[in-house]
Order: structure tokens, then C-alpha cells, then sequence
């Protein structure tokens, strides 16, 4: 699959897809027709078994500046409006881990798009913040609820009401971010992380992470149970059998995601 447009690019790689998104006129702000696109790939590589893990970043000095000005107002009247502008909803349905690379600020709607992912990798000149609190507004596209569940409420909810903006090395003391890398490494890092998590077998990664994400809205109870039946399941795959084997035979193993 390949997906080459004005707005956003893919790039496939082995195993890895590279999504980038393209802002033309250098704001780098969501507006209907980027919330379409990335939508659409993102719909795109859940149907795509070939892809195992999925890198988004941005190109540019900007990862995503927020929501259009001109899209929001629209947005005030039209409560229609709102959903043709979410995105983090379409990131976070890729049942396959998908890691940010933020290469410049995420601001605002940006920063809840970071958020949708499973793994942050930062740029040391990027800026992370929601400042929506400043122009009256709030976070509407997931970040009250994904923002306390990564960093604590506590942090967050100061954040949030300080409409604070914080460094890249301040992100990745408070686990906002996982890593944080000089700009000109951030592909390179952000691929070779992608690679070394899509060294492993595509199924126990989406069971991975539906037991991780899904587990955090249950009691731990129900997250054990949640836990052992995804085990379970994985146990009849060939992968696990490859797994297994290639374990015993001290060699690599050679996953088909069967």
C-alpha cells in the first residue's frame, strides 16, 4: 500500500509504515480535509497486513500546530462540525502499535493526536502542550481522558488548567514521551524502534496492546481475565509455534502473522 497525496504521505518499509503528514501552507493545522486523510490511511493500514507497526510524524519544523482557526469557528455553530475535525479516534482504532515521532511542536489538537499513539518519540526542539483553557476552549479531541492516563492526573490536570507548554526534555521526565533525540536523528530512531518492535510476531502485538489499552477501563480482575485469554488465543497461532521453535533452535524466528 502506498499513499502519496498533497496532505499526507506513506512510505512502506519491511514491516513498518511511515505516515507523514504534509503541511503545504506551513501552519500545520488539522483541517477537514487533513482529518479526512488521516482517517482514510489510517483505515487503510488496518486492513493492510503487510504492515506490522506505523511510524506518524510530520514533516517540517512542525508536527501539528492544532486545529484550524477558520475550521473551529465553523465548529462553534455546527456541532456536526466537531466530528469531521477528530482525528485521535482514528489513530488509536490502528489495532497494530503505532509510534509518534514528533519532530516539531504538538500543540493543542497535535498533542492529542501524539497522545492516540502507544510510543512518543520526541525532537529536543519540539514543545508539547493544550492551550485550548487560553482562548476559552477545552481539549475535544481525547485529551482530558488520554493526557491524566499517561502522565497522572495530578500533572495533568496542571497542565491542562495552566495551558502550560513544555519542553521535549521536560516530556520525557514526566513520561509524556518516551525518548527524546536530536532532530536530525528522529527518523532514523523512530524506524529503528518500529523495526525492533515489528521483529515480533504481529499477532502478540495486537493482543499486546488490546490487553494493555483495554485493561487500563477495567479492575484488575477483569484485566487478568482479559489477560489470559488473549494468552490463550495466541497459543493456537502458528507464530507461537514459531516462536517456540526457533526459540529452541536458537535462531531467529520467522513470523507470517498466522
Amino acid at each position: 500500500m502506498t499513499v502519496d497525496n498533497k496532505r499526507v504521505t506513506l512510505e512502506p518499509l519491511d514491516r513498518v509504515a511511515v505516515v507523514t503528514l504534509r503541511w503545504g501552507d506551513g501552519r500545520g493545522r488539522i483541517d477537514a480535509p487533513m482529518a479526512f486523510d488521516i482517517a482514510d490511511v489510517c483505515a487503510e493500514l488496518r486492513q493492510d497486513d503487510a504492515v506490522w507497526v506505523v511510524v506518524l510524524t510530520a514533516d517540517g519544523a512542525v508536527f501539528c500546530d492544532g486545529t484550524d482557526p477558520d475550521a473551529l469557528r465553523v465548529a462553534q455553530t455546527d456541532a456536526s462540525a466537531v466530528a469531521t475535525l477528530r482525528v485521535t479516534d482514528a489513530v488509536a482504532a490502528i489495532e497494530k502499535p503505532v509510534i509518534c515521532a514528533i519532530n516539531g511542536d504538538a500543540i493543542d489538537q497535535g498533542l492529542e493526536i501524539a497522545l492516540a499513539c502507544d510510543l512518543r518519540v520526541a525532537s529536543a526542539e519540539a514543545k508539547l502542550g493544550m492551550t485550548q483553557l487560553e482562548h476559552g476552549s477545552m481539549p475535544w479531541d481525547g485529551g482530558t481522558q488520554r493526557l491524566p492516563r499517561l502522565i497522572g492526573r495530578s500533572r495533568a490536570t496542571e497542565m491542562l488548567l495552566t495551558s502550560r507548554v513544555v519542553s521535549a526534555n521536560e516530556a520525557e521526565v514526566i513520561g509524556l514521551v518516551n525518548s527524546v533525540v536530536e532532530p536530525s536523528q528522529l527518523h532514523d530512531k523512530a524506524v529503528e524502534l518500529a523495526s525492533v518492535v515489528a521483529s515480533h510476531g504481529p499477532i502478540a502485538l495486537r493482543y499486546l496492546k488490546e490487553a494493555v489499552l483495554n485493561g487500563l477501563d477495567l479492575t484488575v480482575e477483569q484485566g487478568l481475565r482479559l489477560e489470559a485469554d488473549l494468552s490463550f488465543l495466541l497459543q493456537s497461532t502458528s507464530d507461537r509455534a514459531e516462536g517456540l521453535s526457533s526459540f529452541l533452535a536458537k535462531r531467529k524466528p520467522e513470523y507470517s502473522g498466522e
